[in-house]
């Protein structure tokens, strides 16, 4: 499977401009032979637009997942993206997955918000996402979700093998695209997506350095700090390490009582 990851400027609260993206993006993927891309966290809107995800934060089934089905089907080209919820009272820090007819694949609401500003307008999410694509039982984790091992050996434990992350990765945060993920990645014989921004959304920087990290320490494309960017790589890639280079970590732990 070809697969893609976007990294760009936020469209900081230009919906249309979001959409325009969108839709280049996918066309440029699919012509490319990807079948699907994974955008960052909150990209419809931004992420660094707090005040418009309180305004305009839109139910699941809305006008904004309508046009994103819309657009996975027109290119044939399925789309991961992050956008702000609203279900009742409550707004969920999101992301949804459509394959290439624009079925809906999979939702899922952040469970690790960050910082203060993240927890004081989202509620936390609760539970896993996973879904079946190309014959891969794949989930959905939202940028500092994938920071927490415990999520990616409790994905990997279900049988996950492939984890699409958008992510809204700050300035000085390198550590995460350049080490963390790998090493997510490495542990549990995942792929992990990691579509991040590049420069900087209402005074907020990012580091840009979107990853695609494989199995056995494989960083497979990784994007630079500044770059708008659209990594494209082959999975079956993967499928290509030896089996000897492969984690056991999951059979040779040995628990402690404490």
């Amino acid at each position: 499977m070809i697969i893609a990851a976007y990294q760009g400027p936020s469209p900081e609260g230009d919906m249309v401009q979001a959409f325009r993206k969108i839709n280049e993006t996918l066309a440029q993927a699919a012509k490319q032979g990807a079948k699907m891309v994974v955008f960052p966290e909150l990209y419809l809107l931004g992420y660094n637009q707090m005040h418009l995800h309180e305004e305009l934060a839109q139910p699941i089934g809305g006008d904004w997942e309508m046009q994103c089905a819309t657009l996975a089907q027109k290119h044939q080209c399925g789309l991961t993206i992050g956008w702000a919820e609203r279900d009742g009272k409550k707004i969920y820090n999101s992301a949804s997955t459509f394959d290439s007819s624009g079925t809906k694949l999979g939702h899922y609401r952040k469970i690790q918000l960050w910082g203060p500003i993240e927890k004081s307008i989202f509620a936390f999410g609760d539970s896993y996402c996973t879904f079946t694509l190309d014959g891969v039982k794949t989930a959905i984790l939202i940028c500092y979700d994938i920071e927490f091992a415990q999520h990616c050996y409790a994905l990997a434990t279900i049988g996950v093998k492939r984890i699409f992350v958008p992510t809204a990765n700050p300035a000085d945060f390198s550590l995460v695209s350049n080490t963390i993920v790998p090493s997510r990645a490495t542990e549990n014989n995942q792929t992990i997506i990691y579509a991040n921004y590049c420069g900087a959304d209402n005074g907020l920087w990012f580091c840009g350095q979107s990853v695609i990290a494989g199995p056995a320490e494989t960083i497979l494309i990784q994007a630079t700090r500044n770059a708008e960017t659209l990594l494209i790589t082959d999975l079956t890639e993967t499928d290509k390490i030896k089996p000897s280079m492969l984690s056991t970590q999951h059979t040779d732990f040995r628990k402690v009582t404490y």
